[in-house]
């Protein structure tokens, strides 16, 4: 179970996420779900092996700002998002152009839902599971 510590903005992404720094936490990680209309950013971070997250709802159309100006660790994984999603991240200090884990050929945003496709059972043949 993910526990959720705080909601934040656009408004006031960076400064919760630099308030987190002096507070001995460290960035672990950024998960992504595309709930549809929106997508829910989750930033992790942990202190003495306890898990701080941070959520933050995206619209389609908007663009995320880097957090890479407080953890720039974080580079990697906002690259991860423009390539998996299509979330475009602004002020990225190392920016892959969406080419940072698919080549030029790989289909675009391979992680985001497809309107009208779902899957309600997976069928597991040949005993394996």
């Amino acid at each position: 179970m993910m526990i959720i510590h705080e909601t934040i903005t656009l408004d006031d992404q960076i400064e919760k996420v630099a308030a987190l720094i002096p507070q001995g936490y460290r960035f672990v990680t950024i998960t992504t779900v595309d709930s549809g209309d929106h997508f829910d950013i989750y930033y992790h971070f942990d202190r003495d092996y306890e898990l701080h997250t941070l959520k933050l709802e995206l619209s389609r159309d908007a663009e995320l700002p880097s957090i890479t100006p407080v953890c720039s660790c974080a580079f990697a994984v906002e690259n991860e998002l423009q390539d998996l999603f299509g979330i475009r991240v602004k002020d990225l200090k190392l920016d892959f152009c969406r080419h940072f884990i698919l080549n030029e050929d790989a289909p675009e945003k391979p992680l985001c839902r497809v309107p009208g496709v779902s899957v309600s059972t997976v069928e597991v043949k040949g005993g394996v599971q």
